[in-house]
């Protein structure tokens, strides 16, 4: 475990919690969806460390054991934090997995830092191209009310929200996935995060169009998704992103819910440790 200082402007900086496995390995950084942290891949991170590959996780700013600045929740910043991050360590040759949310890290990283570190890219459940539905984005799978309702809802009760939340993340047409032991494990992870953050994070990841990001993708890219997702739709984000990226694989897990890295651990996985050894 370690702490990275992402440094976000002239006169602020903050502070990354990193979890590293080590070893000589080739570096897989693992980007988390909101509002957890990188305990959030305890399912992938023992499997692809057996698989031979350095597993880095890290905690978004505001969210786990990272600092919780007041601002900085908009994806440029966030792509900075993941640049320091790979800086910092060093590490070449990098197979970045953004999930949620944390595939718009991996899209504007891309657009902004280039390509020179990477070795290929994963989008799981992510949320490219973009989530909102708008007059030039008609697929786009969050209305403006829907949008609303979120952000209402965790103002006026994290408890109740986030009971909410996990449950829909975790559950296929109103039925749960995974056990209630690793649905209340969420909910421990979402209340590590500061209101700012995930309210800001909110927004960024509903309203941030990475549709010219994904035109600069050009190493292997593997779009990995739920057929059962109700959070991010596999239609409105993983099937578009897929199109975006010309020679992208794709990998949709049937019966599976937002966090199917949770729920269908075994699947995803076999999924990414496949597309790895390509």
């Amino acid at each position: 475990m370690a702490e990275v200082t992402a440094n976000s402007g002239l006169l602020s900086k903050t502070k990354v919690h990193v979890d590293d496995t080590g070893g000589s390995g080739r570096p897989v950084v693992l980007i988390h969806g909101w509002p957890l942290s990188a305990e959030s891949w305890s399912e992938q991170t023992g499997a692809l460390r057996d698989a031979g590959y350095r597993v880095v996780a890290y905690d978004r700013r505001g969210f786990g054991r990272s600092d919780k600045p007041s601002g900085g929740y908009d994806y440029d910043t966030l792509a900075d934090d993941l640049d320091g991050v790979l800086s910092e360590l060093e590490l070449t040759d990098v197979t970045l997995v953004g999930f949620s949310m944390g595939g718009g890290e991996v899209a504007r990283y891309v657009a902004k830092h280039g390509q020179d570190r990477l070795h290929s890219v994963v989008f799981a459940a992510a949320v490219p191209p973009y989530l909102l539905k708008t007059d030039d984005n008609p697929d786009g799978p969050l209305t403006e009310e829907a949008a609303g309702e979120m952000e209402q809802g965790l103002k006026d009760d994290r408890t109740t929200f986030f009971d909410g939340f996990t449950k829909d993340f975790f559950s296929v047409d109103g039925e749960l996935k995974v056990t209630e032991e690793q649905r209340q494990d969420a909910i421990r992870l979402s209340h590590q995060s500061d209101e700012k953050a995930a309210l800001g994070c909110m927004e960024a990841f509903g309203t941030t169009d990475f549709r010219d990001d994904l035109t600069k993708v050009t190493v292997p890219a593997l779009v990995i998704h739920g057929d059962g997702d109700a959070t991010v739709p596999f239609e409105g984000s993983g099937q578009r992103t897929h199109a975006a990226i010309p020679g992208s694989e794709l990998v949709v897990v049937e019966g599976a819910p937002h966090g199917f890295n949770v729920s269908h651990a075994a699947e995803f996985n076999r999924a990414l440790i496949d597309f790895l050894a390509r």
